[in-house]
């Protein structure tokens, strides 16, 4: 074998090693950034399995979800384009050498069910995620290694607009996941979503159903819930004393509404009586209570609080409590509005439309880059030329 063609061997093995991992972490970052509420319940979970508590009213959590998560996507990006090669390449090396540790320790230790590596999108077992991990932690060796052989694609003078637009479109995405419910929903609770189908168990018996607890404790049965033909209205709030009181004249209108219309209105809660009674004397809800498990009233909505709405065990709708339609947009029952009828979401459009609003614009400006720059050379080439 001639040196050149195993400098050929050795560029291909590195570049297909560069796009591996890019998009990896291209992946991770954007299911990350699309639902932070999940990531900040992980990094929640990883703290109590660490033994490292944190305060009730902590941004702490949060605030690493954000964080990391654009942090990924950064690195994902820059590997892909060549952006500041050498400490790109460092930062992976040392993420993923800090990252195959813990995974291995969870993966031993089962402390945490989930890595979350992928947010709720894709679901791997701790195995698999060290497994995948430590091919990541030998493919970004690799690229360590042999950083100068990855190639460009867009000059330095133009990186920094690639890394600017990069940390606002994470940013943009993750504060609609924030403010509102995320851009793209992956967990078992979305909209269009039968409650009763997804609970029945699979003809496989290795395999499991989406939803696996749909439990109530109080004066209505999950079973009474889910079998109302008519419209039902549902007041999650995994935590009363946490949640968002700023919006609970929205909530009364809503339960107004509801009682007159004879649409069931409960509110589902993980709160003890005691909070649900200073709830009640705050913001002078009427509305009913009843209890269930915290981790699936986080599931079924990252606001807290937010109503959902359901129809034959049908999700419908869900709002976070400061979009919670006004008296203005229920001037009908329900079966005459619009917004209660379902509409399944479309993944491969929430995805193209997520792609195209990065793509394009960076296509864009990589296209216009590399023509100014063909044609700098060009200048150059053509001067040089005159010149001899």
């Amino acid at each position: 074998m001639t040196s050149k063609t195993r400098d050929i061997i050795l560029w291909i093995v590195v570049n297909m090693c560069r796009l591996l991992v890019s998009g990896t972490f291209v992946f991770s970052g954007m299911v990350k950034l699309i639902d932070p509420t999940g990531t900040q319940y992980k990094i929640e979970d990883y703290f109590t399995a660490l033994g490292l508590a944190t305060s009730a009213d902590s941004l702490l959590p949060i605030v690493l979800a954000v964080v990391l998560a654009l942090l990924e996507l950064c690195l994902g990006v820059y590997l892909f384009f060549g952006i500041r090669r050498r400490v790109t390449t460092h930062f992976l090396l040392a993420f993923m050498i800090l990252y195959s540790p813990l995974t291995l320790w969870l993966a031993i230790s089962n402390a945490v069910a989930d890595c979350g590596c992928f947010g709720d999108a894709v679901k791997l077992t701790n195995w698999q995620t060290f497994w995948k991990n430590a091919a990541l932690l030998v493919m970004t060796t690799i690229v360590w290694w042999r950083g100068n052989l990855l190639t460009r694609f867009i000059s330095e003078s133009a990186q920094w607009i690639i890394s600017l637009y990069t940390i606002l479109y994470g940013l943009f995405i993750a504060a609609i996941g924030l403010y509102l419910e995320p851009v793209m929903d992956f967990r078992p609770f979305h909209i269009g979503q039968h409650i009763p189908s997804a609970m029945a168990w699979p003809e496989d018996p290795s395999e499991q159903p989406e939803i696996l607890d749909f439990d109530i404790e109080g004066e209505i049965t999950a079973d009474e819930l889910l079998t109302d033909t008519s419209y039902v209205f549902l007041l999650i709030s995994p935590y009363l004393e946490k949640a968002d009181d700023s919006d609970f004249e929205r909530i009364n209108s809503t339960y107004d509404y509801a009682r007159r219309h004879g649409y069931r209105f409960l509110s589902l809660t993980a709160s003890s009586p005691e909070v649900i009674r200073r709830w009640q004397d705050l913001t002078g809800a009427e509305y009913p209570f009843a209890f269930m498990d915290e981790l699936t009233l986080k599931t079924i909505a990252r606001r807290n609080p937010a109503l959902v709405l359901l129809h034959g065990g049908t999700i419908v709708a869900k709002w976070p409590a400061a979009v919670i339609p006004d008296e203005a947009e229920l001037q009908a029952p329900l079966h005459a509005l619009p917004l209660a009828h379902p509409q399944k979401e479309n993944y491969q459009r929430s995805l193209l439309s997520l792609a195209l609003w990065y793509i394009l614009p960076i296509i864009t400006l990589t296209l216009i880059d590399r023509f100014i720059f063909s044609l700098r050379w060009w200048r150059r080439r053509h001067q040089t030329a005159k010149n001899t």
